[in-house]
């Protein structure tokens, strides 16, 4: 089912921090939601998942509008993954990841062998099964990343939220998140990701949406986006569009302005 947010505004503290803003995101396309701190990205993708209600404006996952849901009919078909997810109960990791299956089983039902199989399945997706029995609350920032997006695997959702799903990682982790993340949308899953690293975006995005003080500046392919004229104005600085040498996908490099 695709997403199609139109016209979306919320204001916070008498302050409006998004502010008429437009998303589509396709099944089977990752779209990057690009922008500097502060430019409301973590906003929208709380208003997208539900979280938050929107003062104006729609979100539709296909044909329905996303607020008339029920909160598991949403947890069904929606899931997102936050930068800090804190828990403060001492749950193992596969417990965690369990959560993932709510949605999908009565109030007190216990966990089935499609569950755990399901549950098992996610914690490998991200080389997370060998924390399984690990308590979450003494894991590395890293790894507590990975079993919050194995949660969210583990959802089997329609449309899969993630802010900042390469924060706490190094250079590999952050390669091998988003290559799982790019073939769970070439599967068919689609995805929003806040993204931080632009040119983490140019490598594995379809589309970006590029966010500055609320307000969509660009959106659209990549190569259409991800261009001095655009990212010059928004960030401030000096942008070099090259263009790797095994993918042609673009590689910025950046000078101040």
């Amino acid at each position: 089912m695709s997403l199609d947010a139109r016209a979306v505004s919320w204001s916070a503290g008498g302050h409006l921090i998004i502010d008429d803003v437009e998303v589509a995101v396709a099944p089977g396309t990752l779209t990057g939601l690009l922008g500097p701190n502060g430019s409301g990205k973590s906003s929208l993708l709380r208003l997208v998942a539900g979280v938050r209600a929107p003062d104006a404006g729609t979100v539709r996952l296909g044909d329905q509008d996303l607020r008339t849901l029920g909160r598991r009919e949403r947890a069904r078909r929606v899931a997102l993954v936050e930068q800090e997810s804190a828990t403060e109960v001492p749950l193992t990791v596969r417990d965690a990841v369990l959560l993932g299956r709510t949605p999908h089983r009565s109030r007190w039902a216990g966990d089935s062998p499609e569950d755990l199989a399901v549950v098992e399945h996610a914690l490998a997706a991200v080389d997370a099964d060998g924390l399984a029995a690990r308590r979450l609350d003494t894991l590395s920032g890293g790894e507590r990343q990975r079993v919050h997006l194995a949660r969210a695997l583990a959802q089997q959702p329609e449309l899969l939220l993630l802010d900042e799903p390469t924060n706490h990682l190094d250079v590999h982790a952050q390669l091998v998140t988003l290559g799982l993340v790019r073939r769970l949308a070439d599967a068919g899953t689609g995805v929003l990701a806040a993204l931080h690293d632009l040119n983490l975006a140019a490598a594995f995005c379809d589309h970006v949406v590029l966010l500055s003080a609320g307000r969509v500046v660009a959106a659209g392919p990549v190569d259409e986006v991800l261009v001095p004229g655009v990212v010059d104005q928004v960030y401030g600085v000096a942008t070099t569009v090259l263009r790797h040498p095994r993918t042609g996908r673009p590689v910025l490099t950046f000078d101040p302005a």
